[in-house]
């Protein structure tokens, strides 16, 4: 047989019935069909509007407040408890306003980019892979930023900010979930072992992170369950 008739044969047999070639070395773990079903883009553009919705209120809610605070220096927030639940406590420390503005600021606007992110999913938008890369860096400093006010919070202030609390809920599934979805649709280079246990155990990883942060909220303010606290 000619050289060129076996090439054509070649042709249409790497050629699917619909006509169009699938790309050179794509990975049957990377098409959507093959993908963890919490990283496949509709029910992760719902994950990404839910914590999103979720944050973007508990930043407006802090956002009120904070005016309220500015306008009446003894105006009670409505997360005002008790000595070691109070936001209004906690929006008069340095670390509330971090790079010399209200923190909860920044939660608007990276909220906002979250919630159109997931809309854009929704409707069946397409994102490049530096954009993948630039949201996981985002979420990776939010995470991170989120942290370290939760270290400063439980041992630093000794006060908890319930809407804020609400913010560290949020950040640990999107954290968690970004991070998975972007290594399963190889935006982030791992090997494929490491992306399906990932896909598999993502939600333990988040049960195991909120039992982390109910463990150091409980042993942080022991004294207070404890009612040895004087109060």
């Amino acid at each position: 047989m000619p050289s060129t008739a076996r090439e054509n044969l070649a042709n249409q047999a790497s050629t699917p019935a619909g006509g169009k070639t699938t790309e050179p070395g794509l990975q049957r773990a990377a098409r959507p069909d093959h993908l963890p079903k919490a990283v496949q883009d509709k029910p992760f553009a719902w994950l990404l509007l839910i914590t999103g919705v979720i944050g973007w209120l508990a930043s407006g809610a802090l956002v009120l407040e904070k005016l309220e605070v500015l306008k009446d220096p003894n105006h009670i927030t409505l997360c005002d408890v008790n000595p070691w639940v109070s936001c209004g406590a906690v929006m008069q420390t340095p670390q509330s306003s971090v790079f010399g503005f209200p923190n909860m600021f920044i939660g608007i606007v990276a909220f906002a980019v979250i919630i159109t992110t997931a809309m854009g999913l929704l409707a069946g938008a397409k994102y490049s892979r530096g954009y993948w890369l630039g949201l996981q860096a985002g979420v990776t400093l939010g995470f991170a930023f989120v942290v370290w006010l939760w270290s400063q919070a439980l041992y630093v202030i000794n006060i908890l900010c319930p809407f804020c609390m609400v913010v560290w809920a949020v950040m640990i599934p999107m954290f968690v979930w970004v991070t998975i979805r972007n290594i399963s649709h190889g935006v982030i280079k791992a090997p494929p072992a490491l992306a399906k246990v990932l896909g598999d155990s993502g939600w333990i990883v988040v049960a195991l992170l909120y039992v982390a942060v109910i463990a150091t909220i409980f042993f942080a303010f022991i004294h207070v369950f404890a009612g040895t606290s004087g109060y």
